[in-house]
C-alpha cells in the first residue's frame, strides 16, 4: 500500500506541474492538441528507439515524456469543457475490464491466441457488431506495422494462408511482376512511357513489401524489428567503413568501389 501511495502522489505532483505550466508558461500555455501531435509521434519514436537499445536510463526518461503529452491532452480537453484525466484513465478502466472478462469475470481462455479472439469480438460488440475489421487501423500508423496490423485484424477472422510455406509462392510471383515492371522503365523510349512504368513499378513495390511482411508474420516475425535491425547493421559497417577511411587521411569519395568492399568486409568479419 505504501508504494501505491508513492505512485498516487507522483502523479497528482505531474498533474500539479502540468497545471502550473499551462498557467505560467508562454509556451505551454500556446499549444493545441495539433501543434502537440507531431511532437508526440517524435516522442514516440524516442521511447521505441530506448526500447529496441534495451536502455533503461532512457526508457525511464522517455516513458515520461510520453506520459507528459497524455496529461497534456487531457489538460488541454479539460480547459475546453470536454474530458479530463480522470474521464482518461477510467475508460481505459472501463475498456480493460470488459475486454478481460477472464480476469474480472467468469470467462474460460485457453491461450493467449483464445484471449486476442475474445478481444477482437468485444471490440466489435462495443461498437454494435456494425465495427469494420479493419476500421481501427489509423491512417497515419507506419506501412509496415499498418501491413502487419492489417494481416493479423484479416487473420482473426479466418482470411489468411491455409498453410504458411504457401506465401512464398505469393512472393516469389509479386518479385517476378515488380522485376518486370522495373526493366520496362529501363525498356523505356519515351518519358511518358518510363512515368508510366514507374507508376505501374511502384504499385507492384508496395504489393512485393507486402507479400514479404505477411510471410514474416506468418513465420513469427516483427518486419519492422527486422527492418530496423538491418539499419542499425548498416549503420555499423558504414561508419566502419568511413572511420578506417578517415583514419588513414582519404575521402570516402576518392575511392574504388573495390576498395570500399574490402573495409565493408572488414568490418563485417569483426561482426559488426
Amino acid at each position: 500500500m505504501i508504494n501505491k501511495e508513492k505512485k498516487v502522489e507522483a502523479f497528482e505532483r505531474a498533474l500539479d506541474v502540468m497545471d502550473r505550466l499551462r498557467a505560467e508558461c508562454p509556451w505551454n500555455h500556446a499549444q493545441t492538441i495539433d501543434t502537440l501531435r507531431p511532437m508526440t509521434v517524435e516522442e514516440v519514436y524516442e521511447l521505441s528507439d530506448a526500447v529496441m537499445k534495451k536502455d533503461d536510463t532512457a526508457l525511464e526518461k522517455e516513458l515520461g515524456d510520453v506520459f507528459l503529452h497524455v496529461i497534456f491532452y487531457a489538460k488541454i480537453a479539460e480547459e475546453e469543457g470536454r474530458y479530463d484525466i480522470a474521464d482518461v484513465m477510467n475508460k481505459l478502466c472501463e475498456k480493460m475490464i470488459y475486454r478481460h472478462p477472464h480476469v474480472f469475470s467468469t470467462t474460460k481462455v485457453a491461450d493467449a491466441v483464445q484471449v486476442s479472439e475474445n478481444w477482437e469480438m468485444l471490440k466489435a460488440k462495443e461498437k454494435g457488431g456494425n465495427k469494420r475489421i479493419l476500421s481501427g487501423i489509423p491512417d497515419a500508423m507506419p506501412p509496415i506495422l499498418k501491413a502487419f496490423s492489417m494481416q493479423d485484424k484479416a487473420r482473426g477472422v479466418g482470411f489468411d494462408w491455409e498453410e504458411k510455406r504457401q506465401v512464398w509462392d505469393k512472393v516469389k510471383e509479386e518479385q517476378q511482376e515488380l522485376q518486370a515492371e522495373m526493366e520496362a522503365m529501363d525498356a523505356a523510349v519515351t518519358g511518358e512511357d518510363r512515368a508510366a512504368a514507374a507508376d505501374r513499378a511502384e504499385e507492384e513495390l508496395g504489393d512485393f513489401m507486402f507479400a514479404t511482411i505477411n510471410a514474416a508474420r506468418l513465420y513469427g516475425l516483427n518486419p519492422d524489428t527486422a527492418l530496423n535491425r538491418a539499419c542499425d547493421k548498416f549503420r555499423r559497417r558504414f561508419t566502419y567503413l568511413e572511420e578506417n577511411t578517415l583514419r588513414k587521411g582519404r575521402d570516402l569519395h576518392d575511392m574504388t568501389l573495390k576498395e570500399m568492399d574490402e573495409i565493408w568486409d572488414e568490418g563485417k568479419a569483426k561482426g559488426l
